[in-house]
C-alpha cells in the first residue's frame, strides 16, 4: 500500500513557527489529493488542510487558516504544512493521508493511508 512518513515536528514556543513534512516513495504520488490532519490527547482527529495534486487548489480549516500555509513539491515527492504564529492549541500529532474517496476536502472518511504522525508541541 502506499506508506507515508511525518517528519519535522518539536518543540516550539507560542507564536513561534514549524514546518513538518510528509514525503512518500510512491511513483504516482504526483497524482494524489493531499491531507493534513491533526490529533490533541484526548480529542478526536480533525482536519487541518488540503491540497491538490498541482497544488492550485487548497483548503484550510478556520482555526488555522491565516496561520498555516499548505505546500507540495511533487518533484521531492512531499507535501508541507508550515505553521506560523503558533498557539498552545495546536499541539497535537499531525498527520497526513492521501484523499481516496470523492468527498469534501474536509471529511475524513475521504482519506486513507494514513501515515504514523509527527508531535507538535506549543508551549506558553
Amino acid at each position: 500500500q502506499v506508506q507515508l512518513v511525518e517528519s519535522g515536528g518539536g518543540l516550539v514556543q507560542a507564536g513561534g513557527s514549524l514546518r513538518v513534512s510528509c514525503a512518500t516513495s510512491e511513483r504516482t504520488a504526483s497524482t494524489y489529493n493531499m491531507g493534513w490532519f491533526r490529533q490533541a490527547p484526548g480529542k478526536e482527529r480533525e482536519f487541518v488542510a488540503y491540497i491538490n495534486w498541482a497544488g492550485v487548489i487548497t483548503d484550510y480549516a478556520d482555526s488555522v487558516k491565516g496561520r498555516f500555509t499548505i505546500s507540495r513539491d511533487n518533484a521531492k515527492k512531499t507535501v508541507y504544512l508550515q505553521m506560523s504564529s503558533l498557539k498552545p492549541e495546536d499541539t497535537a500529532v499531525y498527520y497526513c493521508a492521501v484523499k481516496i474517496r470523492p468527498s469534501t476536502t474536509r471529511e475524513i472518511q475521504g482519506y486513507g493511508y494514513w501515515g504514523q504522525g509527527t508531535q507538535v508541541t506549543v508551549s506558553s
